[in-house]
């Protein structure tokens, strides 16, 4: 970023508030719809003083920004107002005057009184969570009169939050995620077709729950949620595998076994099972190599004493 005046930055901007506040230019288009209010997004940012290359504020050397909550964890109104006429992958240049960033008094030390800022934003990704943030600021009891349709998108939004948090590797809170989307699938059903949709939706948060407890390194936790997931359906290939994986992280060979095979009959040519089967068969083989050895150790000395 080259030092500049205001006038330099502001030319060729778009005014998107009408006075002046708030002025845009589009560095890269991205796609799909723009950012709703109330969203949480994932976004990189720099912001520049007139006639600074250095930022004063920057996240651009975070490889994974987390995702921030418009209105709570993003609070200038001037990058709120900005990133709601933003896409996913879309680049901006923003100049916001002094009423749309720090006021009149500035931001000791770093903003000076009355400073007209510009902020270079990234859209990298975002989730509109305003439905489910709300929803999980009810009462159980409010949460009850919600139609099931409702309760099932807050669900499926509370999973792509965890599936989001599970890709950048953030595990634990992907767990806490799939964990309350898993909280509120607990209902009855008024009809078989009802109940069919929530076995629908509680199998996927539970075969996302065993797979990150395996990433935690917590197979005890991964087996009985893939254990839950196979009461819903007992021919699941993934929750089968997953089972099957946690056993074998737990030396239970024998269940380890049982698992995968069963898994194999349904997908015969999934390279993930068969290599799991491969690599059971290896520890498997080095357990009872070294059970032989323990043997020979125990009954050695009895038999050079006769």
């Amino acid at each position: 970023m080259v030092a500049a005046p205001v006038r330099v930055w502001a030319r060729g901007l778009r005014d998107l508030t009408g006075d002046g506040g708030v002025r845009k230019a589009e560095l890269r288009p991205g796609s799909g719809p723009a950012v709703p209010p109330a969203a949480s997004a994932a976004v990189k940012y720099s912001g520049y003083l007139e006639h600074c290359d250095v930022p004063f504020c920057t996240n651009g050397y975070d490889r994974s920004p987390g995702l921030m909550k418009l209105g709570k964890d993003i609070t200038l109104r001037g990058l709120e107002i900005g990133l709601l006429t933003m896409k996913k992958g879309e680049v901006a240049r923003f100049v916001f005057t002094p009423d749309y960033a720090y006021g009149c008094q500035g931001c000791p030390p770093l903003i000076p009184p009355n400073a007209t800022v510009m902020f270079e934003v990234e859209v990298l990704d975002f989730l509109d969570s305003d439905e489910s943030d709300r929803f999980f600021e009810l009462t159980a009891e409010q949460q009850d009169t919600f139609p099931l349709q409702k309760v099932l998108k807050v669900a499926d939004t509370e999973r792509e939050f965890g599936n989001y948090l599970y890709r950048k590797q953030h595990f634990e809170s992907a767990k806490d995620r799939y964990k309350r989307a898993f909280s509120i699938l607990g209902r009855s059903p008024s009809s078989e077709a009802e109940q069919c949709q929530i076995d629908a939706s509680r199998l996927l948060v539970l075969l996302n729950l065993s797979l990150t407890y395996l990433k935690l390194e917590r197979p005890a936790q991964a087996l009985a949620y893939g254990e839950k997931a196979l009461e819903i359906d007992q021919r699941n290939a993934k929750a089968l595998f997953r089972c099957g994986q946690a056993c074998l992280c737990m030396t239970e060979y024998e269940k380890a076994r049982d698992f995968l095979v069963r898994a194999q009959h349904i997908q015969p040519f999934n390279h993930d099972i068969n290599n799991e089967l491969k690599k059971l068969a290896s520890c498997y083989k080095n357990y009872m190599d070294k059970e032989k050895q323990m043997c020979r150790r125990m009954f050695t000395p009895l038999s050079s004493s006769d």
